[in-house]
């Protein structure tokens, strides 16, 4: 078995895919057996640099450079081509997509991994052409893949209700954590904090300010706190097209309490998700939500949303609100900063439920539905129309 896996959109502008990429890729090199490749497909020598130890490490990883980028119409063909290049037997061929802009008529088994489905969810915070075209690519995509993996139960319901897609097509795989996320040692926590000039004590959240983020409402919430609370840190790449977040503190007469931190450096993340009292997340939807694991991991006190994803990856480690009201997430973040009990309890259940999610487990699933794939092509089944996307 040949797998090929496509790696052209493990860049920064895919943060969550590329950590997906970065942390799948190797746990499935681990796992090949005698007989199995893994081949990288990518289009600049930047993305093979992402994985260059594990390609001088493990043998039956190779890369395959192609010039077409997963928004060329050209990636059509030139993938196709590539698939012949690699294997003159394409039945021993696989391929695996993380993301829905695709080679939709490859005629090799296909995967496809969606990780949400925000334009159609929540139609108000992309514009209708925006909404149109995720909708058309969607479908193809959908069409042309074998098999789905949805990144969590919920994704995986909200593609049957949104789609039609049958349920015995889509597999749920979970992401990992990555082990460098874990309780940070004092020394490691006060860089972080030199580095970026942070307090000793601040609520922290981290991601980027895209409407369904919900900053709005975090920051309406936070008004609504004691001037005694500790500041907030708002960190994460910023998106210029959606500056409201930045006018509400600045209405609020906030300046002084809110900062911005924009980019953290990938090294110090544990350290800065280690260094925050408590972790703070109101996504009005999240396919699976990385940043909530990550502060779990660190033993981080988390308080999120209630809904999408969230609680199905945090379970019972997590004090919940519902992010479409303010103040109901300053009642819990004002719960937990008022005691220092819950927070160690929602620390320690946060540590122990980050040791469920793994990079190995989810390449462990990956890999074995991998190998179910048929041997030439379509799963019998595939064609009918109630299996499509409709």
């Amino acid at each position: 078995m040949i797998c090929v896996f496509d790696i052209r959109t493990a860049r920064p502008h895919f943060p969550g895919i590329g950590r997906y990429a970065t942390g799948l890729v190797p746990a499935l090199a681990a796992q090949l057996t005698d007989g199995e490749r893994l081949v990288l497909l990518c289009n600049d020598a930047a993305q093979e640099a992402n994985f260059s130890h594990l390609l001088k490490i493990n043998s039956a990883v190779e890369t395959f450079r192609i010039q077409a980028t997963p928004f060329s119409f050209s990636q059509q063909w030139q993938v196709a081509h590539s698939l012949q290049q690699l294997s003159k037997d394409q039945s021993a061929l696989c391929f695996h997509s993380p993301y829905y802009l695709m080679p939709y008529w490859l005629g090799v088994p296909t995967v496809l991994t969606v990780h949400d489905l925000i334009p159609i969810l929540l139609p108000e915070t992309v514009s209708s052409r925006a909404r149109l075209f995720f909708r058309l690519t969607h479908r193809l995509a959908l069409r042309s893949a074998d098999r789905i993996i949805a990144v969590s139960a919920a994704t995986g319901r909200d593609l049957t209700r949104a789609f039609n897609i049958d349920k015995t097509r889509i597999t749920v795989i979970p992401h990992g954590v990555e082990r460098r996320f874990h309780p940070q040692p004092q020394p490691e926590i006060e860089r972080v904090q030199t580095a970026y000039d942070l307090p000793a004590c601040f609520i922290l959240y981290l991601g980027i300010n895209k409407p369904h983020k919900n900053l709005a409402g975090l920051i309406q919430a936070y008004a609504m706190l004691p001037a005694c609370t500790p500041p907030l840190v708002i960190a994460g790449p910023w998106d210029t097209r959606y500056p409201e977040a930045k006018q509400h503190v600045a209405r609020l007469q906030l300046t002084e309490r809110i900062r911005f931190l924009g980019p953290v450096n990938n090294v110090d993340l544990p350290g800065l998700y280690s260094a925050a009292t408590v972790f703070v997340f109101p996504s009005r939807y999240e396919g699976f939500g990385f940043p909530v694991l990550e502060a779990m991991a660190c033993g981080t006190p988390v308080v999120c949303s209630n809904v999408s994803s969230l609680p199905e990856v945090a379970g019972e480690a997590a004090s919940y609100f519902d992010p479409s009201q303010p103040s109901a997430i300053a009642t819990q973040l004002l719960g937990l900063l008022q005691s220092d009990s819950l927070c160690q309890m929602y620390a320690a259940r946060g540590i122990q439920r980050a040791l469920q999610f793994t990079w190995e487990q989810t390449a462990s699933a990956t890999i074995a539905l991998y190998r179910s794939m048929p041997p030439h092509g379509r799963f019998p089944d595939h064609a009918n129309k109630k299996h499509g996307a409709n």
